[in-house]
């Protein structure tokens, strides 16, 4: 049983038209959970699931995930995009202290950004962010 520290970024939310799942799920949690939308479990099942083991956390895979791998593939086909606080180190001028800033990237930046890889152990993967049209337009 996951003790309430082990909860954070572990939450779905709604709003009218999109989905926001928070990125330390695993596949697994995400299957077993009654607040996780269907077509994205199918999803899941039938894509991510492919590439990778279901113990995996969103945010651990996105910064493994190559540009032929299936799975960017389904990322990219969703429009998905992932909320995270990136480290900003202080330059002395605007900037007179180090913070986190926290922006939303689209896999493809991800991806192919060789200093969000560079910074991955600094970077907070806060969550995955889903329109409901792209989740209904998508065929599984």
């Amino acid at each position: 049983m996951d003790m309430p520290q082990n909860q954070d970024f572990k939450y779905v939310l709604q709003d009218f038209g999109n989905i926001y799942i928070g990125a330390r799920y695993s596949y697994e949690e995400m299957l077993k959970s009654e607040e996780i939308p269907y077509k994205w479990k199918a999803i899941i099942r039938h894509y991510l699931l492919k590439e990778t083991s279901p113990e995996t956390t969103m945010e651990n895979h996105i910064f493994f995930m190559k540009e032929d791998d299936f799975a960017y593939e389904t990322f990219q086909e969703l429009k998905a995009s992932f909320k995270m606080s990136v480290w900003i180190e202080a330059d002395g001028k605007r900037h007179k202290h180090g913070h986190y800033e926290s922006r939303e990237y689209k896999i493809s930046e991800i991806v192919q950004s060789e200093e969000l890889h560079r910074k991955m152990d600094t970077i907070i993967v806060e969550e995955l962010h889903l329109t409901k049209l792209a989740l209904m337009m998508f065929s599984v």
